[in-house]
């Protein structure tokens, strides 16, 4: 959009002209994901913030993290681990109580669990582009409202939104093509953490 390169804080700024820096032959945008994230913000996010965090609200009625497996037992426990701690935060701090189901039917969500976590998301664009990048990495809202509240650390969010995959990896063997698309979506979700934490 013709728009110019500019960072709402200093540090940010900093982060920006850090991935720039680095660039030395040419300039590949695939190894710069915080540009890729402040462009979107800027051409996109700012313009159409409603949209945006309309798009996390939807996630909020079907998060990964409602979703549970019925079997095997190391799996449930291994998602229990990771997810009920975001759950409990969500329900004792923020009050939004959200249904667990088994399996990948549709369970409807309360709409005060919705609407309490949805006033959760921020509005502000560079915020709110930092929370849409996380859930549609991650699958789940509520993993990104709760680092973009400091309840959970970026790397214990992407533990927990690849439970499922690292389970299947651990029975079935590693995966070269899985691990090289998991290793670009995890750039583009620790730079969108940082945004969240320089913003």
């Amino acid at each position: 959009a013709k728009r110019t390169l500019a960072a709402p804080s200093r540090a940010l700024a900093d982060a920006l002209g850090e991935e720039w820096a680095a660039q030395v032959d040419v300039i590949d945008p695939a190894r710069m994901p915080l540009t890729r994230l402040a462009n979107t913000v800027i051409d996109a996010v700012a313009d159409a913030a409603a949209p945006v965090a309309e798009e996390v609200v939807k996630y909020l009625a079907s998060d990964l993290l409602c979703y549970r497996a019925g079997g095997p037992q190391g799996l449930i426990e291994r998602q229990m681990q990771a997810w009920d701690p975001v759950l409990a935060w969500a329900r004792d701090e923020k009050h939004a109580r959200f249904v667990l189901a088994e399996g990948v039917v549709h369970v409807a969500q309360p709409p005060s669990a919705i609407a309490a976590a949805a006033a959760l998301i921020p509005r502000d664009a560079w915020r709110l582009g930092a929370v849409h990048a996380i859930t549609t990495l991650t699958g789940s809202a509520l993993l990104a409202l709760a680092v973009a509240h400091r309840a959970l650390g970026a790397d214990s969010a992407w533990t927990a939104a690849h439970v499922d995959e690292d389970w299947n990896l651990a029975q079935w063997g590693d995966d070269p093509l899985v691990r090289e698309r998991r290793a670009y979506h995890e750039a583009e979700m620790r730079a969108a953490a940082l945004v969240l934490e320089l913003v």
